[in-house]
Parts: C-alpha cells; sequence; structure tokens
C-alpha cells in the first residue's frame, strides 16, 4: 500500500485507500473490494463507470477532465502518450470515490514498431513467432500508459471483398483460433496486471467476418450449426484463454443487431463460456439500434443494449442521457447497472489499477525523451516476423533469389510508400521510420549493382477511389495519385526497365483500400498497375512481382506472366528489408497462405473446408450435372496453406501407429520429411481430418494440426502428430459437440491440396 498511497499524494489524493471509503484491507480481497465500493456508489457514479469516451472525438480535453474528476467517465481510448494520460488519470482520482480510469487503443499488429498485418502474421504458421509481435505490442503499448488494446481481431473472413479482412487471420476455425489463443496470451502476458501486460479485448463478438456480400456493416445471417462449427470457435478460444475484455460487434444475427442479444451476450458468452470479464460496445453502436430497426428512440436503444449485456458504451452519450431515467422507471433494475458496473471495475482491478493507477504512466520524470524509442528497440524482431510473412507464390526456372549485381529496375507505385507498409490499424507507427522496399534494396546491395526506380503508375486513376482514399486520409494524395500523366510515367518505368537485366514490380492496393468501410466490388489490381505490368512483360525482361496488399486479389495475370510471385501482405516498419531479404535469398521464404485465393470474384466465398455435396465435380472427369462452374476451372487459383520455398521438400506417405483408435486412446499419424534441394529451408506440415459418414454434412477436410519444420538440404526428419478424440468432434444437429464412431481419413501434407492420405476408425 505504500505505493498506493505515495501515488495518491501525487494525484492530490489525500486518503490511502483509492476508493474513499473502501478500507485498504480489502483491496486483495476482489469480490469485496468491488462490492463495497459499489455499495458506496452514487447512481450517476455507477453509469459513469459504463462509459468509454474517445479524447478528441467525443469531447475536448478540458471537458474530459471535468467529467473524469466528476466520476463520469469509466474509460477512454485514442491517447498514446503518458503525458497525456497522466492529466487524465489524477483527474480521475480527485473524484468522489477515486475510482482510477483506464486506457485503451487499437494496437492489433503493432504498436510503435509495427509487424505485418494478421493475415501476414498469419501467414507465418509459427506460433511462437506471432507471440513476439503480441509480447513486443504489449510492451510498447503499456510503455505508453495504455491499459487495454481492442484486438485480437478473430472474425473468420471467407469473402475477401470485405475490408476487414486484412485485420484477421484467415478462413480456418482452428487456425485462427490457435492464434487467438496466442495473442490473447501474449499481450496479458503472466498477469494482465503486469505493468508490461495490456488486456487484450477479443473482437468483434460475433460473426463479424461473415458479413453479407463482403459489405461492412452488413448483416449477417447464419444457421446455429456452421456458427458453432466455424465461426465462433476462435472468440471461444480467446475467452478459454482469459482475455479480460470482448467487444461487441456491429453486425446483426439473424435479426438481432450483436448489441442487442441477450443470447449472444448473456447466454453463450457468460453462461455457456463462462467469460467474467468485460463487454465493450463498438463505436456508437448503441444508438445505431435505431436505425437497425430494432429501437423506436434513444431510450429504447439503451434499455436494449443494457438488458443484452453490453457494460460499456463505446463513443456514445445514451447510457449516461437515458439509464437514469430508466432506472427511475422501474424498466432497468438497480441490480443490471451494478452487474455491468462491477465487471468494469473488475476489468480495472485485474489490470492492477486499484494496486496502482499510474502502474503504467509511471512518473513524469520517467517520461522518455523520445516517444518513438520503442521503434528502434524492436527492429530486429519486426524484421524476422515479416521475412517468415511473406510467401512465394511462382518461382519459374529458379528466378528467386536474385543476383546481388548488374542493373535491377525496381517499379510501382508501393516501392517507395512508407505509410503503405504499415497497413491499415497501424497504431502508434511513424511512416517515415518505415522502411520502404527501395530503401531496403538499397541496403541489400549497396555498391554492389545498379537500382533503377520509377513509380510507373499510380496507385488507381479511378476518380471515385481517389477521392474516396484521400478522403481517409490514410493515404498521401502524392501516393494515390500523382501529378503527371499515366502514359509518362509507364514510359519512365518501361525506360528504366530497358536498361535493366530484372525488373522488380511492387504493385497491389494502398493501405487505405484493405481497411475498415473499405469493401471492394473487385479484388481486380487497380487498372492503372495492371497497365504498367502489361508494358513492362512487353520488354522481355525477367519480372517479378511484389504483391502489397490486405486482402486475397485476382492474381491470374500475375500467375500466367511474372517469372516469380512473392505475396507480402504489408510487413511493417522493417517490411523493405524483409522483402529485400527474401529477394536476395539471405532468406528462403516460409510462409504459407492462411486464406485461399480465388480465381474470380465469382467464386467467392472459396474456401479449403467447405461442405460436400451429392454431386462434387471431380477433376478431370466431365463436368456435367456436378458442382462447379463453367467459365473456369474450379478450385482456388492458390489454396489454402500454399506457400513455395527456394528449396524443395518431399514428404512420405502417412504411417498410423494403429487402424482403430479407441474412445479413451489415440493414434499417432507420421511422415518422413526430407529436404530434397540445395538450400537450408523451413516449410509448414499439415495435418487435416475428414471424416468419412456422419450424422450432419461434414467438411471435405479440416485443418487439426500443423508443424513448421526447418531443414538442411538432404536432412531427413520424422514427423508425428498425435490424434486423439478431441480432434473428431463436431457440433450436431442438436448443436452437442460429439465424436461418433466410424471411418477417418488423415491427410497430411505440405498444402492443404497436396496430401497425402491414410484411413483409420473410431471404435
Amino acid at each position: 500500500m505504500k505505493r498506493l498511497y505515495l501515488l495518491g499524494l501525487m494525484a492530490g489524493v489525500s486518503l490511502h485507500s483509492i476508493a474513499a471509503q473502501t478500507p485498504s484491507s480489502l483491496l486483495d480481497d476482489k469480490p469485496a473490494f468491488i462490492a463495497s465500493l459499489i455499495e458506496q456508489m452514487t447512481l450517476e457514479e455507477k453509469i459513469g463507470q459504463l462509459r468509454l469516451i474517445s479524447i478528441g472525438g467525443d469531447m475536448p480535453r478540458e471537458r474530459m477532465l471535468e467529467e473524469l474528476q466528476a466520476g463520469h467517465i469509466g474509460g477512454t481510448f485514442n491517447t498514446v502518450t503518458r503525458p497525456d494520460n497522466r492529466p487524465m488519470q489524477e483527474a480521475a482520482l480527485r473524484s468522489r470515490l477515486k475510482i482510477p480510469v483506464f486506457f485503451a487503443y487499437d494496437v492489433v499488429h503493432g504498436h510503435r514498431t509495427i509487424f505485418p498485418i494478421s493475415l501476414g502474421l498469419a501467414s507465418t504458421w509459427d506460433l511462437a513467432t506471432i507471440a513476439t509481435s503480441g509480447r513486443v505490442s504489449a510492451i510498447e503499448a503499456s510503455a505508453d500508459g495504455l491499459d487495454m488494446t481492442f484486438a485480437p481481431m478473430v472474425d473468420i473472413s471467407r469473402d475477401p471483398r470485405w475490408g476487414r479482412t486484412s485485420e484477421g487471420f484467415g478462413e480456418d476455425p482452428y487456425l485462427v483460433s490457435e492464434i487467438a489463443r496466442t495473442m490473447v496470451q501474449a499481450y496479458q502476458g503472466k498477469s494482465p496486471a503486469a505493468a508490461d501486460s495490456v488486456t487484450a479485448s477479443v473482437k468483434h463478438f460475433a460473426l463479424y467476418g461473415a458479413v453479407e456480400g463482403g459489405r461492412d456493416y452488413n448483416v449477417v445471417d447464419m444457421s446455429p450449426l456452421r456458427m458453432h462449427q466455424d465461426y465462433l470457435p476462435p472468440y471461444r478460444a480467446a475467452v478459454d484463454a482469459g482475455a479480460g475484455g470482448v467487444m461487441v460487434a456491429l453486425n446483426s444475427i439473424n435479426g438481432v443487431p450483436a448489441s442487442a442479444n441477450s443470447w449472444l451476450l448473456k447466454d453463450l458468452l457468460r453462461r455457456d463460456w463462462g467469460f467474467e470479464g468485460v463487454t465493450l460496445s463498438d463505436h456508437g453502436a448503441i444508438s445505431e439500434l435505431i436505425r437497425h430497426g430494432v429501437a423506436r428512440d434513444e431510450r429504447e436503444a439503451a434499455l436494449l443494449a443494457i438488458k443484452a449485456g453490453v457494460d460499456m458504451s463505446m463513443a456514445d452519450s445514451l447510457y449516461q442521457q437515458e439509464l437514469p431515467g430508466l432506472v427511475a422507471s422501474g424498466d432497468v433494475k438497480i441490480g443490471e447497472i451494478d452487474k455491468a458496473v462491477r465487471e468494469v471495475l473488475g476489468a480495472k482491478y485485474d489490470m492492477g489499477l486499484f494496486h496502482d493507477p499510474f502502474r503504467r504512466i509511471g512518473l513524469a520524470q520517467d517520461d522518455p525523451k523520445d516517444r518513438n524509442a520503442e521503434n528502434r528497440l524492436h527492429r530486429k524482431e519486426a524484421r524476422e516476423v515479416a521475412r517468415q510473412s511473406i510467401v512465394l507464390l511462382e518461382n519459374r526456372d529458379r528466378t528467386l533469389p536474385l543476383k546481388r549485381s548488374g542493373t535491377i529496375a525496381l517499379v510501382g507505385p508501393l516501392a517507395d510508400s512508407p505509410v503503405d507498409m504499415m497497413g491499415s490499424w497501424s497504431a502508434s507507427g511513424v511512416a517515415k521510420q518505415s522502411v520502404t522496399l527501395r530503401q531496403g534494396m538499397l541496403d541489400a546491395l549497396g555498391n554492389k549493382a545498379k537500382l533503377l526506380h520509377a513509380v510507373g503508375a499510380n496507385i488507381t486513376d479511378d476518380k471515385h477511389m481517389v477521392e474516396y482514399l484521400n478522403f481517409l486520409n490514410w493515404d498521401s494524395p502524392e501516393v494515390v495519385q500523382g501529378p503527371r500523366s499515366p502514359a509518362e510515367m509507364i514510359a519512365e518505368a518501361v525506360a528504366a526497365a530497358e536498361q535493366a537485366d530484372v525488373i522488380v514490380a511492387a504493385v497491389g492496393e494502398s493501405r487505405g483500400m484493405s481497411h475498415e468501410s473499405s469493401s471492394r466490388t473487385s479484388l481486380q489490381i487497380p487498372a492503372s498497375q495492371k497497365a504498367l505490368l502489361r508494358a513492362l512483360k512487353k520488354t522481355g525482361k525477367p519480372l517479378v512481382l511484389v504483391i502489397m496488399n490486405g486482402r486475397p486479389l485476382d492474381l491470374n495475370w500475375a500467375r500466367n506472366n511474372a517469372d516469380a510471385v512473392l505475396e507480402t501482405w504489408f510487413t511493417g516498419t522493417e517490411g523493405g528489408h524483409a522483402i529485400s531479404d527474401v529477394l536476395f535469398g539471405d532468406y528462403n521464404p516460409s510462409g504459407k497462405l492462411p486464406i485461399s485465393i480465388p480465381r474470380s470474384v465469382g467464386q467467392i466465398p472459396t474456401y479449403y473446408n467447405h461442405l460436400r455435396v451429392g454431386r462434387p465435380y471431380v477433376e478431370g472427369k466431365p463436368g456435367n450435372y456436378t458442382s462447379h462452374y463453367f467459365e473456369e476451372p474450379t478450385g482456388p487459383l492458390y489454396p489454402f496453406g500454399y506457400g513455395l520455398s527456394y528449396t524443395d521438400f518431399d514428404i512420405s506417405d502417412v504411417r498410423l501407429s494403429s487402424s482403430t483408435m479407441t474412445r479413451d486412446g489415440g493414434i499417432e499419424a507420421s511422415v518422413t520429411l526430407k529436404n530434397v534441394g540445395q538450400r537450408e529451408g523451413a516449410t509448414v506440415v499439415q495435418l487435416y481430418i475428414r471424416d468419412e459418414v456422419a450424422s450432419v454434412i461434414r467438411p471435405v477436410k479440416e485443418l487439426k494440426d500443423f508443424r513448421k519444420v526447418s531443414l538442411k538440404p538432404g536432412e531427413v526428419r520424422e514427423v508425428t502428430f498425435r490424434v486423439d478424440e478431441d480432434d473428431l468432434e463436431f457440433v450436431n444437429a442438436q448443436l452437442q459437440r460429439v465424436a461418433e464412431p466410424g471411418a477417418f481419413e488423415v491427410q497430411i501434407g505440405l498444402d492443404s491440396q497436396r496430401v497425402k492420405p491414410a484411413k483409420f476408425t473410431l471404435l
């Protein structure tokens, strides 16, 4: 208590307990402490704890300080420095009960050091690597005085038209669940109360990635069976990992908005899953219940949200405005208010704020002189994670790695764009600190080769898209659309290409094109860039494409015309160095796709673990009256789990320890993996299970485990997976998790299509 008392004096608090009338002896008894505190609170103070307010966006700072001092705010977001947060905490501790406030922010894939976007993190298929990004993010965010991150985002995404595909970890329930668990543990560390940890608030609960048509904020209509089998598991994994918060989604679910959905928040989340943390509405979601058409007015909107179980109202005034009257009328019981307040105070307790309100803010004299110092501390980690996120899609005639000799032409609007390297939701990252591809290649080449550079094209020449991106203010207008004509820019690029031995073209999307509210009707690379690529192809020089994007794009032209294709997503602060490491062979790419790349928009949704049908298409056989499209080949352009290397791997047939499995037992499935190439490299060995016959239709296969393995040339290693009853379970028509007896097929391979099978029977 000594530290608490000293900090209280520092903040002008004369009492030796954070809560004015709460005995300090209760501080180590969480339930008793919170109960005592609630007992002392007025209704106005209780409602104040349910408000999550954006500094600047919702109210000016001066008003914010007044509201905090009055005890009318429970948490804030969008301030990210200690000098900004310290006065607000001091103001909160001048309130009657001296209840601390918490500070939150969207730390999704890095705070000051920016790591690859979430889709890129998932491409590593390496949980330890992903954990590194989360732990560094927590260290940097907490060092800035933040207590909570609105992450991880674990929405399953199977429609790449959705702009927020970039924020998630792909299409597969198992992979996303494993990453969800990893990120929660990385953010929260050994304890969310630790000074270098932040509380994870998993989002967006629930099913946001399944919005109709891939259009942001749209409706979700889904069967309970699919919901429980495919889309809910990642949220459950995050909750089971101890996530302290859950952000409620903006979408409706089967006709009921998530923010008014008591089944979702009370029955499923709290009763069935045992969640004990705090629930937060998404930005303005409670007032949006009126536009959804389920609330007549603001009063009813607040009523529906608090009744459904939304504890905190983000960027929304309705709780403060309407709850007093609802309590007075008896429509809302004081016990319902107390329950929400208990969750908010419980989250603050778990953050350690009642023991030390300045746990992460510290003393003014300890503030760093350079608020971006963290960015320099973690560049090594950023580079390593980014290298692992890169997926090699094509490499004809071993075009890559490039030689450090001769002349290389680097062209494209994304070749030297620091802001786009960071991708969407780049927190407190500073664009000028990002390493662009151009800078990375210059550093890699030194004086060994000549690098020519030309922009070659605007990101887009589409007037509507340019206006939209400039409106977002996430992209600089010079990058989106420059002052020169398209013909002049292409001519300059072709001139550079004709002088070069090889062309590297950095093309794709600007970060604003793969963001919230950036849904697209097309997956095409913008026409301005396609014209550039066609002109470069005509030079006859080897063409290497570096794709930067936040969603799967239509890469048919790239596959048919480029000599090599690297899928780099948005690689973050050290992206230019990481991509250059791969281009020049200093790092052998090992990334695998966490999401299928369709051939066209018409194939959407395209995902590997689709349900079986009665008339399946069989490759190589006549397609009449089978489930397929007749205009183009069936199946994705690049499948889930796919990714090449600069070496080659051979995998043996599957060996099973037994052909039968008992309920209380398990079997082992093994393969021999060999590096048959000339370079050291890593690949991901993937285990899939196919349930041959069940009471409901089952997917053609499901990922159940994976292992990343690094081998030297000629090295051989046995890779063994254990399969038990849990791996065979599914959700049946009664929404029960069961494993039914019968035949199963184990499939092991290096992607979801190239697999070796073996069969066993569950007794």
